[in-house]
């Protein structure tokens, strides 16, 4: 027996099982850098929320802060003649203005359509009252008296003249606007004011003359022919 023959089989080297063996390694091998780059991955991404979470979170702040910065300084809640709330108007400072006023209307429960809106100069909303400048005449909220303003110009000039209230076919109304006519001042003045909504639309004396020859006449220039008083609510 030679020497070849007396080698052990075990030392024997197979080159496809080596093979398989180094295919192994380097599979195993991928498959850990494939983990770790998925992981990496969610780490930058969960790190990336957040960092948006807490910038939306800073954004809304901002705008809460802002919308604070102007709270109302009235507030008025509009009943009509039952009693029946309707909503609320808030007048408060304009932000891009120190001269202006902003009004904001969120009222429900109206027919849908075109209204009267208007200040009046007295803060008294009742229901079955008389005029403050004629006893004789009573009704609905004449207790508000007449336009704030009404002495110092003729309609739609007045202090208290407000664009036109429109109520969507929900019943719902909601408006928001501007007016440098309106101050702290003449709105809380020892007299006070009040919101009123009239039952048909203002036309602002805005009569043609193929109507009226010689133009609006008194009612016209004082109220607008805004109709009667649907609804009031003192401004406080």
């Amino acid at each position: 027996m030679n020497e070849r023959d007396l080698t052990s089989p075990a030392n024997t080297t197979d080159p496809a099982a080596t093979s398989m063996k180094k295919t192994s390694r380097t599979r195993t091998g991928m498959a850990f850098l494939g983990i770790a780059g998925l992981l990496t991955l969610a780490a930058c991404g969960s790190d990336g929320g957040g960092g948006a979470a807490e910038e939306t979170g800073a954004q809304e702040t901002s705008a809460a802060a802002s919308s604070a910065s102007s709270e109302p300084v009235a507030t008025a809640t509009v009943q009509n003649a039952e009693g029946e709330d309707l909503g609320t108007v808030e007048f408060s400072p304009a932000e891009d203005d120190d001269q202006a006023m902003v009004v904001s209307a969120e009222l429900s429960g109206l027919e849908p359509g075109y209204y009267g809106f208007h200040v009046h100069a007295n803060g008294v909303c009742e229901a079955e009252s008389s005029a403050p400048d004629d006893p004789s005449e009573t009704g609905a909220f004449l207790s508000a008296g007449g336009h704030l303003g009404g002495d110092d110009a003729r309609h739609p000039e007045h202090a208290g003249d407000l664009p036109a209230l429109l109520v969507m076919e929900s019943g719902e109304a909601k408006q928001t606007f501007q007016t440098d006519r309106l101050t702290t001042e003449n709105l809380m003045d020892d007299n006070g004011s009040a919101l009123m909504i009239h039952s048909g639309p203002d036309n602002y004396a805005n009569i043609p003359e193929r109507y009226a020859a010689t133009g609006p006449d008194e009612d016209t220039q004082s109220t607008g022919d805004a109709g009667s008083r649907l609804a009031c609510g003192v401004i406080e």
